[in-house]
């Protein structure tokens, strides 16, 4: 895995922004696999698509990473990574555009591009909690829960 690859992921995501569209075609391979607990995209239009609308629905969105775990293939096995993040955002239809944090991690697999990315994270915790009437009946179900 080259440090050159990781520090471009890092840095692409540390400001996710209308430029990281224009950007991806230098870090995603053509035939990419994108998954998150929401979607599954495959290959790199799709995956502009993708971020292009999420791009649009965000007043703003950064990562922080805050550990990475790296992971040489072996024989044909891709280069692996995960990294660890939190994300900070704000969307003006979630908690009147409050900044909202999220801690999550990315599986990644290189070759000389990435090949698969799979992030993991709490869409509940993301979404479904910070809508006005749907966030109110989570919380009382969590608390009643916990």
């Amino acid at each position: 895995m080259t440090q050159s690859l990781m520090h471009q992921v890092m840095s692409l995501y540390e400001r996710f922004d209308p430029a990281l569209i224009s950007a991806l075609d230098q870090i995603y391979d053509i035939d990419v696999v994108f998954e998150d607990p929401l979607h599954r995209i495959q290959g790199l239009i799709e995956l502009r698509r993708y971020f292009s609308r999420l791009v649009r629905g965000l007043d703003e969105c950064r990562f922080e990473f805050t550990d990475v775990i790296e992971q040489s293939g072996a024989g044909d096995e891709p280069d692996q990574a995960v990294l660890f993040w939190h994300m900070q955002y704000r969307h003006r239809k979630l908690r009147r555009g409050k900044l909202l944090t999220l801690a999550g991690s990315s599986h990644l697999k290189f070759g000389e591009r990435v090949l698969y990315h799979r992030d993991y994270f709490d869409a509940g915790a993301m979404l479904y909690e910070h809508l006005p009437v749907l966030g109110s009946v989570i919380h009382t179900i969590k608390r009643r829960l916990g």
